[in-house]
């Protein structure tokens, strides 16, 4: 007879425990904490802690920037000073404006060498006057220019001088005329009024005025211009005259 097998042992089964519900263990992720890097990636907060870093650690102001503040005051002071001085002087002295005239003239000698070219010899008397009661001037710059019909024909410059108030003075000035260039009309126009004895010029003077007034004194340019009609040489002598001074 076959022998049978022995018989197959049931296989213990597993377990299962159930875990009850009030035994779930929720695992806690660790916590993130902020760090200084992450606030300062923030540009808000960087600004903040930049400022309280300077709050906490404040500069010195350098001094150069000190001293240009101090110049630049002290300028500022001297410029008012100056501006209300200046105002006070016109508001209450009204400064007046030396005057040019010319109350003489002499005109020697008018002739050409060529058509073109002119030679002359002509002598005035410049009458500076100081109209002023309680301001010196001074004259600093005198230039004198001779015209013909607005064609420069003599320049002459006066040395500097003083004036007191309400003081006049008398200055001779001699200007000649050596080969000047004409051109055609002017020099037949100059040789018309030679024939017709009438002889037109026109004096133009550029001053340079300092005026003084115990320790304020200001600077400043004055234009004189006189138109004459004269005589013709070799005797001529002033018929008429238009003077003006102005600034």
């Amino acid at each position: 007879m076959l022998a049978l097998p022995p018989p197959l042992s049931p296989q213990p089964q597993k377990e299962t425990m159930s875990t009850p519900l009030q035994q779930i263990v929720i695992s806690k992720q660790p916590m993130i904490q902020n760090t200084p890097a992450q606030y300062t990636e923030n540009p808000a907060t960087r600004k903040l802690m930049k400022q309280q870093t300077l709050l906490r650690q404040p500069r010195r102001t350098n001094p150069m920037v000190w001293c240009c503040a101090i110049v630049c005051l002290i300028f500022s002071l001297l410029l008012i000073f100056f501006g209300i001085a200046t105002l006070i002087i016109f508001l209450v002295i009204k400064p007046k404006t030396p005057l040019f005239d010319i109350p003489g003239v002499s005109l020697s000698s008018i002739y050409f060498d060529s058509p073109e070219n002119f030679n002359g010899d002509f002598t005035f008397l410049a009458n500076f006057s100081n109209p002023n009661r309680k301001i010196d001037v001074r004259f600093e710059y005198v230039y004198i220019e001779l015209y013909f019909s607005d064609r420069l024909i003599g320049t002459q410059t006066l040395p500097p001088f003083t004036q007191r108030q309400r003081e006049s003075r008398l200055e001779t000035v001699h200007l000649i005329s050596s080969l000047v260039s004409l051109p055609n009309n002017l020099g037949l126009e100059l040789r018309r009024q030679v024939q017709i004895n009438r002889v037109a010029y026109d004096i133009r003077g550029t001053f340079r005025v300092r005026a003084n007034l115990g320790l304020i004194h200001f600077s400043y340019w004055l234009h004189g211009r006189c138109q004459l009609e004269m005589t013709g040489p070799p005797t001529g002598v002033l018929v008429t005259r238009s003077c003006r001074t102005k600034r």
